[in-house]
């Protein structure tokens, strides 16, 4: 594949990809809402999402000892709680709205009904990404996506001795630890 340059820019490519994830339609959509042609916005879209696959794992990672070690004294900080000084990072679920697909709509159908995928996270203190699990139909129960997840089912993270905090999971709350202040 040729990679042409149209002469629009980074910027232009990075609004037409970020469009394109918010609004969940179709190359032939987006192309008509930026007036490119369709072939010019697959490019950009699969350009730009190259882009984003080659510094993922560089942004996204889990901390090594030191940076762990600052991250539970950040936790300590915010929530003026020694206990949390061994805490190595919050972890989530949300649900992410999409257009259901054809096909298996209801899979996607979630509990706040509407139509989502699953998208867990993993943070530290200071909000950054230290883990993503994205992709789940939003009617698989937030318990299974993280049952699922690799750093659970491998046991990625945390180190013995660190923990996470996050709400509790009907079934799966024996991973985290109370914390009583």
């Amino acid at each position: 594949m040729v990679n042409k340059d149209h002469g629009w820019g980074k910027s232009f490519e990075v609004l037409v990809f970020v469009y394109w994830l918010a609004c969940g339609t179709s190359y032939r959509v987006v192309s008509e809402a930026f007036d490119i042609p369709r072939t010019t916005c697959h490019d950009m879209i699969h350009r730009v999402s190259k882009a984003i696959q080659g510094v993922f794992r560089k942004l996204i990672h889990f901390p090594d000892m030191e940076e762990l070690g600052e991250i539970g004294a950040g936790f300590q900080q915010l929530s003026g709680c020694p206990a949390f000084t061994k805490v190595a990072g919050s972890i989530d679920g949300c649900h992410v709205r999409i257009v259901p697909p054809g096909q298996f709509a209801v899979d996607y159908f979630n509990r706040k009904l509407f139509h989502s995928v699953q998208f867990q996270a993993i943070c530290n203190h200071k909000g950054c990404f230290l883990d993503v699990v994205v992709g789940f139909p939003g009617c698989v129960h937030d318990a299974r996506v993280l049952r699922s997840s690799p750093y659970y089912v491998h046991q990625l993270y945390p180190p013995p001795g660190w923990y996470l905090i996050g709400d509790t999971i009907q079934d799966t709350h024996a991973w985290l630890s109370p914390f009583a202040c």
